[in-house]
This record gives structure tokens, C-alpha cells and sequence, in this order.
């Protein structure tokens, strides 16, 4: 049935755009976060964007006072699964939305240290959960030699005679302990400060790096739960980059480590469905952080547009800006459409795979790009002044075009794995 209305009235509409009605419990949610967002993580990210990275990360430093005015929301993802699948997808979105709307940096910070204790409940291990709970956390997997190819699933994703390469950081394991040598890259998400890390690498089992057969081009691996503790492991200087400076980043170095082999959370093999469980649900996050970033210009620009002044009236009068804040809604619209079905795919399919959570933070992030950019035209001169947030939004957005995947590596492996769907008998009739 059509739903007659009386009048041409305006949409309804929330916070986060064209929604179906939100609950009183949804809503309650959504602007707990918001407030948050924009009292605490705002004006702190923004802070932090001007100190140098070892300022960052000093003790007193405001970073600090956001991770623990973070805890005390008490947005545990356990406690969000108890909703209906449906409901925790949404709650879970609006929620990574807010904090990315706040600040990409500081919102990828808090989910990647949340990883290491998400591991530990989803194995049910009380050791390693007493182990995370309360500490920052982090996910170490790629190394200076180990970048995008740290998680390669198939053959079709090295060259014909290629093998992948066992990086800067491997494991022996022995009987009852793991010992590690090497470092890690600089570009580990809260590596300068995590307490405890989920760290992947390749292992000897005592018999080489590489498998056997057809799996002789791909090293052996081990996944484990590491607390940062431990004699043997050390800091480099947290990375200077040129957006997200408010997400500390930086190399861990381990020389000789010594880790009881009992706080391994996969090993040979389970290793890569360990590896391929966690990429799928963690990368989920950064399509909700940066749906929040891109909305975060739309606004702005939006904004701006009702005060500037162009050719005697407000740039909302000229017609060619209609055009533009249309084509930028559009835009926010499709990505947030694009970041829950992704999420959606990963808490609700039976089987989920992270090449296609990695191609929903691709189409993401490309949108919030254009919006970015193009609300850094709309405010012409003043985009390019430190006065303007929008300067710091560009920077923290195009620096999402290469974090947790490079999107032209990434869009390859939707391709890769288009052809092996293809193979196993999907689209075939």
C-alpha cells in the first residue's frame, strides 16, 4: 500500500541520514557516543593533530584522558551481541559512525585496542582474558618486508614463481614456548603504547618456514596473544605522519622473546582461518570510523555554505552547489549503505571472508575521499588554513586510501577471489 501524506513535508531524517526509525534504546546509544564524539574526541584529536608523535604518547598527554573516558562508556561488544543480530549490526555502525565522526585517529585507536581481548573471549580462554581486560591492545601483523602480502589466502596472489616472503618477524616453537625475534613495522595501530598485542607471523615448527606440496610457496604461521612486558621487547619512535596523528603508531622490536607456547591462539594449522577470522570482523570497523569522517565534512561544508558569501548571495543560493552537496549526500548515503551490509555480512554470514569486508572499506573509503575533497573545494581558500578542521579531515581520510590494506592491493583480492567463486560453481547455472 502507498502511505498517503497531506503534505510535501521534509524526510525524516537523524543523525546519520535517511534511517528507519531508531529505537529509544538505539537512540539512547547514538547520542551517548555523539556527545562523547564531540566533547572529548573532537577537540582532543585536534590537539593531538598539533603535538609531535612523542608528545602524543607521553604520559599527561590528552590522549591519555580519551582512553579513559572511552572505558567509561562501557560500550563492550559483548554486551552489544546480546541485541538480535540485526539490532547489534546497526547499534555497532551508529556507534564506530560517531566515534569517526569525533576522530578517525582516535576511533581506530580505540577499536584496535579493544583486538587482543576479542580474541581471547571468542577462544573462552580465562588466562587470556584476565590477560587483556582493562589494557590497551594492538594487532601486529605487518612488518618493513611483510606489508600487504602478511595475509595472503591463495596461490593466484604471488607471482608465478614467487614465494611469500617470511617478513621481519618469526617464531620457533618449541614444546612449551614460542621465541621471537625482529621487528615489527612502524605502522602497527597503537603499537608506541599497547600493553598486550594479537600478533601473526611466520613460524618454524621445526621443520622450516614453508609447507610441503602445493603449500610450499606460503610460511607456515602462528598467531598468539603477547603481553608487551616481556624481557626482550622494546619500542622504536612512534611513527610521524602527515593525518591520524592522534593514533600512536610504531615498530616493536623482540630479541630472543620468550612466550609460553599456552598463549598461542593459532598454530599451524589454524593459522591462516585464524588470521583470515580476524581480518574479517576487525576490518568492519574502519568502514563505520570513515563513513563518520566523510559525514564529518559534509557537514562542515554544508555549514560553511549557509554563511559564505559568493557573487552577492550565500554559495546555498547558487545552483551549481546544490549540485555538489546532492552529489556529496549521495555519496555518504551509498558508503554508509556499503559499511552496514558489510558489517551485517561479517557478524551475520555463516561464513564470512575478509577480501569481502576489504572491499567494502575500499568503496568507503574512496567515497569519503571525493567527499572530503570536495568539501575541501567548497570552502576554497580557508580548506587550506589550519583554521578550518577540514585541512586535518583530508589528511586523516587519505590516509584510509592505504591503511589496513592498500585499496588497489585489496580490490585485486576481490578479484582473485571472484575467480575462485567462479571455480567452485557461483554464477554458473
Amino acid at each position: 500500500m502507498i502511505r498517503l501524506y497531506k503534505t510535501a513535508a521534509l524526510p525524516s531524517v537523524e543523525m546519520t541520514g535517511f534511517e528507519t526509525p531508531l529505537s529509544e534504546e538505539e537512540s539512547a546509544i547514538q547520542n551517548t557516543v555523539h556527545r562523547f564524539a564531540r566533547d572529548v574526541l573532537r577537540p582532543i584529536g585536534r590537539e593531538l593533530d598539533r603535538m609531535t608523535p612523542e608528545e602524543v604518547i607521553a604520559p599527561g598527554s590528552p590522549y591519555w584522558a580519551a582512553m579513559v573516558e572511552s572505558a567509561k562508556l562501557g560500550l563492550d561488544p559483548q554486551l552489544i551481541a546480546q541485541f538480535p543480530p540485526e539490532v547489534a549490526v546497526r547499534i555497532e555502525s551508529l556507534i564506530g559512525e560517531e566515534l569517526g565522526w569525533g576522530d578517525s585517529g582516535l576511533a581506530v585507536s580505540l577499536g584496535a585496542a579493544t583486538v587482543p581481548l576479542l580474541m581471547a573471549q571468542s577462544l573462552g580462554n580465562p588466562e587470556l582474558i584476565e590477560m587483556c581486560t582493562g589494557k590497551i591492545g594492538c594487532w601486529m601483523n605487518t612488518q618493513p618486508d611483510r606489508g600487504s602480502d602478511a595475509a595472503i589466502l591463495y596461490r593466484q596472489e604471488l607471482s608465478a614463481v614467487g614465494k611469500q616472503p617470511t617478513g621481519n618477524v618469526t617464531a620457533k616453537v618449541g614444546a612449551d614456548e614460542i621465541v621471537i625475534n625482529g621487528q615489527s613495522s612502524a605502522w602497527v595501530s597503537n603499537g608506541s603504547v599497547a600493553q598486550v598485542a594479537l600478533a601473526y607471523m611466520a613460524a618454524d615448527y621445526g621443520d622450516g618456514f614453508y609447507g610441503t606440496g602445493e603449500q610450499g610457496s606460503f610460511t607456515n604461521g602462528v598467531g598468539m596473544i603477547i603481553p608487551l612486558d616481556l624481557p626482550g621487547i622494546s619500542r622504536g619512535k612512534p611513527l610521524d605522519k602527515i593525518g591520524q596523528r592522534a593514533l600512536p603508531q610504531g615498530e616493536i622490536y623482540f630479541d630472543n622473546v620468550k612466550v609460553p607456547k599456552r598463549f598461542a591462539v593459532a598454530l599451524k594449522d589454524e593459522y591462516l582461518g585464524n588470521l583470515a577470522s580476524t581480518w574479517s570482523y576487525g576490518g568492519t570497523h574502519m568502514c563505520q570510523v570513515f563513513v563518520g569522517a566523510a559525514r564529518a565534512a559534509f557537514e562542515l561544508a554544508l555549514a560553511y555554505c549557509h554563511e559564505r558569501k559568493q557573487g552577492g548571495a550565500l554559495l546555498i543560493e547558487h545552483q551549481m552547489t546544490h549540485l555538489r552537496l546532492g552529489d556529496m549526500l549521495r555519496r555518504l548515503e551509498m558508503a554508509r549503505a556499503i559499511a552496514r551490509r558489510s558489517l551485517a555480512y561479517s557478524r551475520m554470514s555463516p561464513q564470512s571472508h575478509p577480501y569481502a569486508t576489504a572491499q567494502a572499506k575500499v568503496s568507503v573509503t574512496e567515497e569519503a575521499m571525493k567527499i572530503t575533497h570536495e568539501a575541501f573545494q567548497l570552502l576554497g581558500g580557508n580548506a587550506t588554513t589550519r583554521e578550518f578542521p577540514i585541512e586535518k579531515l583530508f589528511r586523516d581520510v587519505r590516509s584510509a586510501l592505504i591503511e589496513d590494506g592498500e585499496n588497489y592491493i585489496l580490490t585485486s583480492r576481490l578479484g582473485v577471489l571472484a575467480g575462485r567463486l567462479y571455480q567452485n560453481g557461483w554464477t554458473r547455472e
